[in-house]
């Protein structure tokens, strides 16, 4: 149940149904605990916190699905916040971005940023940053006469190697083969 690491902000969006549904199993729970204690109660009460649980499960999960107008615009806001960051070279300064830095920016804890972005792209916010350092590499490395390293440490790489490697990684070429690739 990764959900119980978010922020406060962050809470379950509940159907009235649904809290009804969650109103009922505490209801439940509750009256077991009050019941005299026999051999079965330990069973129903964990059957009871399992069943709590899975709907937890279940409603969180669903509102990433009834929520998309609302989590569409967290990712307009992360890629704005990135291209921001790559237009005003903060790469240089601060190296690359992370997940903690644009969860902070949005506002958002680590966890929750993650799974939205799974569940919308099929992400996870490291593998997301990542694409977007490739798709700002490919810009930088068609358009501009900056050499590979230069784009690493404009990008906010430490080492142009660890660059190298990830551009190959996500495109299946080296980022000098991808440049050499727009020479006519």
């Amino acid at each position: 149940m990764v959900f119980f690491s978010y922020d406060v902000f962050e809470e379950l969006f509940l159907s009235a149904k649904e809290k009804e549904t969650m109103v009922n199993l505490f209801a439940t729970i509750g009256g077991e605990l009050e019941n005299n204690i026999d051999r079965f109660s330990q069973d129903v009460l964990v059957s009871q916190i399992a069943l709590l649980l899975n709907y937890s499960s279940r409603f969180y999960n669903r509102q990433f699905i009834t929520r998309k107008n609302i989590n569409h615009e967290i990712i307009s806001r992360l890629d704005r916040l990135l291209e921001d960051y790559f237009t005003e070279h903060h790469g240089v300064k601060s190296g690359l971005p992370s997940v903690k830095y644009v969860a902070d920016k949005l506002s958002l804890s680590q966890r929750y940023l993650s799974d939205m972005l799974r569940s919308l792209t099929g992400l996870n916010t490291q593998q997301y940053l990542q694409d977007k350092l490739v798709e700002q590499s490919k810009k930088m490395l068609s358009s501009t006469s900056l050499s590979v390293a230069e784009v690493a440490y404009q990008l906010g790489f430490e080492h142009p190697q660890s660059f190298s490697k990830l551009f190959k990684i996500k495109t299946g070429s080296s980022p000098l083969a991808f440049r050499h690739s727009f020479d006519p």
